[in-house]
């Protein structure tokens, strides 16, 4: 027996990625729950427009934190995302607009209005996009995001690896094919499977839970295109450094749970502790989330989310960029034509 627990420690410190996985990912786990697992908004940015705005700012209690916008209709101040609610004063009285497709938010300040409202205050609330706050509406977007991203990088580098392991890959590179051949075709068929596999999560949303698609469909398919060269480029790295399809899951999972947690679908952003919360800023899940749930659910136009989508197109240059030097790199002792 003995013999055996000796043999196993010294395979799994031979196993360096492995031994890696096992000390960081628990690490990770705790450092990002610590910080990042909480639903507790502690600020509203609040845009008030109409005559007394600004006196009106200057008197808004904890949470709310004025912000100024170029805009007077309340929203359009929420559909371009320059504050959590909008205030138009008419008079004596206001009413404030809220978003609801940023739910958690949306919930803090129905309920300070609500309290507010109790002790006298003249303020009518209007929830907008999400009238009944339903948890469906605001998830399922960021759900068509994580297929693909399963598809995009899981499944692509367990493919891109299999042929690795079978020699494929070699036999392909001293074939009369070069590397930007081999490199679309082995990518082209997860691409069609991702794309198939976010309209089907979509329309599966809007039968069965409801979830409205009020903005552009073409909106919605550029940003699901620039998400998947990011996915897709992360599949084929994660491929070009793993030897076996286990060390492929490792990484993609490594790359997957940060996603999850760090994007805005499951905790706000503006929850997190600011350690954490840059992490999040540097995820392609985070800006393909916004865009899906702003198009579907607030009908941005593309003004609107210009921001996301650049970032997006800079993330999917970086890394799909990457994967295609790294894919040329590995035919290139093959043989390959480049």
């Amino acid at each position: 027996m003995w013999a055996m627990i000796t043999k196993e420690v010294r395979q799994v410190r031979r196993d360096r990625r492995t031994l890696a996985m096992m000390i960081v990912m628990p690490v990770m786990l705790l450092v990002v729950f610590g910080y990042a697992a909480s639903f507790d908004v502690t600020t509203i940015d609040v845009a008030v427009t109409g005559e007394g705005g600004a006196e009106v700012s200057s008197l808004l209690p904890e949470p709310f934190h004025a912000v100024e916008t170029t805009r007077d209709d309340p929203v359009e101040i929420l559909r371009h995302n320059e504050a959590d609610v909008a205030i138009a004063i008419d008079g004596t009285e206001g009413t404030a607009f809220v978003d609801g497709a940023k739910l958690f938010t949306a919930r803090a300040a129905v309920q300070a209005f609500t309290a507010a409202a109790q002790q006298g205050a003249p303020v009518t609330v209007e929830v907008l996009f999400n009238p009944e706050l339903d948890t469906s509406a605001v998830l399922v977007p960021g759900l068509g995001g994580l297929v693909l991203i399963f598809i995009g990088s899981l499944i692509t580098s367990l493919g891109v690896v299999r042929e690795r392991q079978t020699g494929t890959l070699e036999q392909l590179a001293v074939m009369p094919f070069s590397a930007r051949d081999i490199f679309i075709g082995k990518i082209a068929p997860y691409f069609v499977v991702a794309a198939v596999d976010l309209v089907v999560v979509l329309v599966v949303g809007w039968l069965l839970f409801d979830v409205p698609f009020r903005g552009s469909v073409a909106l919605i398919a550029l940003g699901a295109v620039l998400f998947l060269f990011v996915t897709l480029g992360t599949g084929v790295l994660i491929s070009m450094v793993s030897e076996n399809q286990g060390q492929a899951i490792q990484l993609a999972m490594m790359t997957l749970l940060p996603q999850v947690l760090l994007s805005g679908i499951i905790f706000p952003l503006e929850s997190m502790a600011a350690g954490v919360r840059w992490i999040g800023y540097l995820l392609p899940l985070t800006y393909f989330n916004q865009i899906a749930r702003d198009v579907m659910l607030k009908d941005a136009p593309l003004s609107a989310i210009t921001v996301p989508l650049a970032l997006l197109a800079v993330l999917g240059l970086v890394v799909f960029g990457l994967a295609v030097l790294r894919f040329r790199t590995e035919l290139a002792p093959a043989g390959g034509q480049t």
